[in-house]
């Protein structure tokens, strides 16, 4: 028979830890920046994804969660690979943080995705 070993967790009080970032923001956070990375204005990125620039400005400011086609509409308009932003995405939310995008950049340790 097996041994069972105890496992320590070190617990961290919810009042000593940042709140995770909410997914919609860091994505609004990497669209943007990726927006004005390539001096694009909203109107035309936009008129390009077939969405209202309001549409747009919303996503940008983490006010919607845009389907899995708007996403894609907005990063064909942006010319950046889907799987590039969310990898970025992935990474900001893991480390807690925002923006510093890594969008185009694949990361270097293990990736654990749900479906």
């Amino acid at each position: 028979m097996a041994d069972i070993l105890p496992f320590h967790q070190k617990r961290v009080s919810t009042a000593d830890r940042e709140p995770e970032p909410l997914w919609r923001d860091v994505l609004g956070q990497s669209l943007r920046a990726a927006r004005e990375g390539q001096g694009g204005r909203l109107v035309d990125v936009a008129e390009r994804a077939g969405i209202s620039p309001q549409y747009l400005s919303e996503i940008e400011r983490g006010r919607k969660e845009p389907s899995s086609e708007m996403i894609a509409a907005v990063t064909g308009a942006l010319g950046i690979d889907l799987a590039d932003l969310l990898f970025g995405i992935a990474g900001t939310v893991r480390r807690g943080g925002s923006t510093g995008l890594a969008v185009g950049r694949r990361p270097s340790g293990p990736l654990l995705m749900a479906a």
